[in-house]
């Protein structure tokens, strides 16, 4: 039986496999992801309240996030980040994952879901 090689791609590290645009992650896959993540504080996952502002995925399988906080001083400012990093290079086809944590634009309750203030009770 003949075993099928990937097509490579040279580059500077030496002969990598090509990332096919199918092998990718796609956004929704990365947000279903990301909305494993709970704030230990609040019962509701981190997609819902608001907190990611942007994700963002290049040809190579490299993924970015851009996410914020409910607030500069909450105390889950060192394991919220990385608990999205690790839910996200827990895909298929996610070469490296980069979660910044940006404070422009502020958080402020009006970027909840619907379904978060259901469930907050905040309507």
């Amino acid at each position: 039986m003949n075993e099928i090689t990937p097509p490579t791609v040279w580059t500077p590290d030496g002969e990598q496999p090509m990332v096919s645009a199918s092998a990718l992650p796609t956004e929704d896959a990365i947000i279903d992801a990301i909305a494993t993540v709970y704030d230990p504080e609040i019962p509701v996952n981190i997609y819902e309240l608001g907190l990611i502002y942007a994700v963002e995925i290049a040809d190579d399988g490299t993924v970015r996030v851009e996410m914020t906080l409910t607030a500069p001083a909450c105390p889950s400012a060192q394991e919220l980040p990385e608990m999205v990093e690790q839910a996200v290079m827990g895909l298929d086809g996610v070469k490296s994952c980069e979660v910044e944590t940006v404070w422009d634009p502020p958080w402020d309750p009006s970027r909840m879901s619907d379904e978060a203030r259901l469930q907050l009770n905040m309507f």
